[in-house]
């Protein structure tokens, strides 16, 4: 088949499918529909707004469907009415059989790991809170289940020593655009070779590490940890959500977002730090545990034998900002302390 006799409907909601969407369009492919979310309240107002993909669908004048019910039978008669050949799936919902079984050619999602690593709702996140030195992006053909169809292509990427969520989300927007493109050539030239995923005890017994939804839960930073898992969490939720933590000081507990700590260097192991006046680091036995210290304009928090460094932080009712320039106008007591394990955390 000819890439211009392909009938694309492409599904897709926050900003990490427009870039993929955009690289489709203008590589002169014909998209003859979008699936996206219903429009949201946003704001102070609560006014109703599309999501990314409908913004940009809009300026392309492409005919858009936002259904609320991906079972209701006038979204799949109006979505089979554009008569589409194949469906391209860039985070979305789970879609259910009636829908991806559509088109002649099939229904391809591209995933932001490599398959099977890290199936789930938040890949990128995850791999970087694991510690993983690469990841990378998947195209599969969707069947019943979340992220288990068979293979069609992948791309590898390092991760850098210093990469955020948002860094790499970006790098895997771009490497992931290509790969759709690559995927639905490929499906032109009828020379798709997909590889089966492993699936139940086959899964199990390679130990692969899944991607669950982001949640309050496993996003509260837990201080007991070593500096280096600290790092890695902060930078796997900045900017999106956010790793955060209680904050307490004189009765009062506020919850704070974390978006980026320094590591505090020593070769003292073993041992509870405190900062001297000077810059240094020297032992003691009474510093407590996510004990917060302020010296000299920087935000230090305690941990079991490390300190790390607060550079960027969020307070209640304040934006995101430098320690430096919170400290410019807030003061921590004496006693202020990160609460290492909240009840319910």
């Amino acid at each position: 088949m000819k890439t211009e006799n392909l009938r694309i409907i492409f599904m897709g909601t926050p900003g990490f499918a427009v870039g993929v969407l955009k690289t489709i369009v203008e590589n002169g492919f014909n998209v003859v529909g979008v699936v996206t979310a219903p429009d949201k309240p946003k704001g102070r107002g609560r006014t109703l707004q599309g999501s990314a993909v409908k913004q940009y669908a809009t300026t392309k004048n492409i005919p858009i469907l936002q259904p609320t019910n991906l079972k209701d039978q006038s979204f799949i008669d109006a979505l089979t009415a554009l008569c589409a050949n194949i469906q391209v799936v860039v985070a979305f919902r789970m879609l259910p059989k009636v829908v991806w079984q559509i088109p002649s050619l099939g229904t391809f999602n591209l995933h932001a790991s490599l398959l099977p690593q890290y199936r789930g709702a938040a890949p990128i996140n995850w791999a970087i809170i694991n510690k993983e030195q690469t990841t990378g992006v998947t195209t599969f053909f969707i069947d019943e289940k979340i992220d288990t169809g068979e293979i069609i292509l992948s791309n590898k990427v390092r991760i850098s020593k210093t990469e955020t969520v948002g860094s790499l989300h970006d790098r895997l927007m771009a490497l992931g655009s290509d790969l759709v493109i690559d995927t639905l050539k490929l499906i032109c030239s009828a020379a798709v070779c997909s590889i089966k995923q492993p699936l139940g005890e086959d899964f199990h017994k390679l130990n692969l590490k899944q991607a669950p939804k982001l949640t309050p839960s496993n996003t509260y930073i837990n201080w007991s940890t070593c500096a280096d898992s600290i790092d890695h969490f902060v930078r796997g939720l900045n900017p999106y959500p956010g790793a955060w933590s209680y904050l307490t000081q004189e009765q009062d507990t506020i919850k704070v977002k974390i978006y980026k700590v320094v590591i505090i260097d020593s070769t003292q192991e073993n041992s509870l730090w405190f900062i001297t006046k000077d810059g240094g680091v020297k032992i003691s036995e009474h510093t407590p545990l996510g004990a917060v210290i302020v010296k000299h304009k920087k935000l230090f928090v305690q941990l079991t034998n490390q300190v790390v460094e607060i550079t960027e932080i969020q307070l209640p009712g304040k934006r995101k900002m430098l320690a430096k320039d919170l400290l410019n106008g807030y003061v921590f007591s004496s006693d202020a302390k990160m609460i290492v394990n909240p009840h319910g955390y």
